[in-house]
């Protein structure tokens, strides 16, 4: 009894089961039996393309972080984790101030309720701004903001000194941030976590060999 699989899929090359056969023959005539099983080629590639369209092309479409806080201040300031890194450098210069004033401004801006905007304006102004701030930041015109002004409280009225900041950290702290170690050693760790351990690992053996 002779059992025959052979390649289903038209783009199969028909060698392979020209050989199948030619090897049946053979075998019929001493009375063996042949099961020829072959997979088929396309499976391979399909395969691959899954691979390629799952989860580990996702991070290569997206742009890493330090990429993000790299391109601007504003890319930067948008990113919880890119704040958080930025304060720690600022920290370091202290003047961590800068970025918490600039972020105090922007919570403002978004409130509506007019109490809630008072007790704001006057914690922005008592904590960033009065003589006896306890976290002044160094800005032209805090001197015309006084107490009367902050009863009747606005969206914009911290505008202008905001933009004042943002001008200080931009042309000032921020370059200096992304040359600093805290962030270079962020942006390694990322390039490491990107590239497969296959790749790493090659990468050193190769490196041992050209260095022997």
């Amino acid at each position: 009894m002779l059992g025959l699989v052979l390649p289903w899929h038209p783009r199969v090359l028909e060698s392979p089961a020209a050989l199948c056969l030619s090897r049946t023959k053979r075998l019929r005539e001493g009375g063996g039996v042949l099961v020829c099983v072959q997979r088929p080629r396309w499976t391979q590639s399909m395969a691959y393309i899954h691979d390629s369209d799952g989860g580990s092309s996702s991070g290569h479409q997206s742009l890493r972080s330090t990429a993000k806080w790299a391109a601007s201040l504003e890319n930067l300031l948008e990113d919880p984790e890119g704040v958080k890194r930025f304060r720690e450098f600022l920290k370091k210069e202290f003047s961590e101030e800068n970025v918490l004033f600039w972020l105090a401004c922007e919570d403002f801006k978004k409130m509506q309720d007019k109490k809630q905007m008072q007790e704001k304006a006057k914690e922005i102004y008592m904590t960033f701004l009065s003589s006896k701030a306890s976290s002044q930041v160094n800005v032209e015109g805090q001197s015309r903001l006084n107490e009367k002004i902050l009863e009747e409280p606005h969206p914009l009225m911290f505008q202008k000194l905001q933009d004042q900041i943002f001008n200080l950290m931009k042309y000032d702290s921020y370059s200096r941030f992304l040359k600093s170690d805290l962030f270079l050693k962020h942006k390694q760790t990322e390039e490491e976590e990107e590239d497969p351990p296959d790749t790493q690992t090659a990468a050193k053996r190769a490196s041992r060999i050209y260095n022997t």
